[in-house]
């Protein structure tokens, strides 16, 4: 949340990752220095970002956790705090633990205020019109954050706000969580390039972006979803382009969990009923059957893969055998929610 807060408005380690970060650290600031042309723009979706902007948003993570993670020698109380002064209204059409904590937590670091705007505290679209509210929100706010069930809502919040716009959640885009898990796994592997990322479960939209952003790495994609369950055919179509400019593989589709694992570097999963998918539980549950990530599925991917889940999860999506597993990345991960 630190990258996206502090760009769109103004400017445990393997010895792998480590070697990666520490070759790296003088080109960090010439990544980030990508993102000048960042400044006021939306954020909104994966494929929006150029190649350098997606490559700067992770090194500005990574410069934010140095500063202000636990880790940090910085005092908190001296560290730089580029956002005093400024305020972003927190638009939460669906409850979440990582991405409101996040975001109170890294505006208060970095100087800033966070307004937490509840489905009690503003009804988006019913008594006021959204561009009434993205016109009133941009004279009160610096930035607007907005975690809502329609794409189309984050569309019209962005078309007539004055200010930059967050997407934090839609149903079509998931575009923070994908920054935390390429975080997560260059922290683990370092260069992910040639990495081959298997995805088993809903298409939904946490592997839009997750499919959007390895491909803008150079990572290899698979996915297997069951039949109905498909991802957004325009997605992939972007997906299959982004892979031929970056010189990985076809994508690869498959209705077959196994199939998706075999040869796979990292394997991801989600929950198989979203937030507003409730009455689809029994019937989602019946489909998914023989989605579950358990040890016999992991044992299909290569030896050192790893695990994602970008939770909350439940039993049935991956068995705790993998979840709590040194596989498993699902920790690092939801807390580099914090850093992008």
């Amino acid at each position: 949340m630190f990258s996206t807060l502090r760009y769109v408005n103004q400017p445990a380690l393997s010895s792998a990752a480590k070697s990666f970060i520490n070759n790296g650290v003088a080109k960090r600031g010439m990544s980030i220095a990508a993102l000048n042309g960042f400044e006021g723009k939306h954020f909104i979706s994966i494929d929006r970002l150029s190649n350098e902007e997606l490559r700067g948003l992770l090194d500005l993570s990574k410069k934010y956790r140095d500063t202000y993670g636990k880790g940090s020698s910085v005092d908190p109380l001296t560290a730089p705090k580029p956002l005093t002064g400024q305020s972003v209204s927190m638009i939460f059409q669906k409850r979440s633990t990582r991405t409101r904590v996040s975001t109170e937590t890294g505006m208060t670091l970095l100087g800033g205020q966070s307004l937490f705007l509840g489905p009690s505290d503003i009804q988006l679209g019913v008594n006021e019109s959204m561009r009434d509210t993205a016109l009133v929100l941009s004279r009160f706010n610096s930035l607007v954050l907005a975690r809502v069930f329609s794409h189309n809502d984050v569309l019209e919040l962005s078309e007539h706000a004055t200010v930059p716009v967050i997407n934090a959640l839609s149903d079509l885009h998931h575009p923070l969580q994908t920054l935390a898990d390429l975080m997560a796994l260059e922290d683990h592997f370092g260069d992910v390039k040639g990495k081959t990322l298997a995805w088993v479960g809903d298409g939904n939209n946490v592997l839009h972006d997750l499919m959007l952003g390895g491909a803008k790495l150079g990572m290899n994609i698979r996915v297997a979803t069951p039949q109905g369950y498909e991802a957004n055919e325009g997605i992939l179509e972007t997906t299959k382009k982004l892979a031929a400019e970056n010189g990985t593989q076809d994508v690869f589709l498959t209705t077959v969990a196994s199939e998706a694992v075999k040869g796979s570097d990292v394997v991801v999963t989600d929950t198989w009923v979203s937030m507003g998918q409730e009455e689809e539980y029994e019937q989602r549950v019946k489909e998914f059957d023989g989605y579950q990530v358990n040890a016999d599925l992991m044992a299909q991917a290569n030896p050192g893969a790893v695990f994602l889940h970008c939770l909350p999860r439940h039993p049935e999506e991956v068995s705790d055998e993998v979840f709590y597993s040194p596989q498993s990345l699902v920790f690092p991960e939801a807390e580099n929610r914090m850093w992008t």
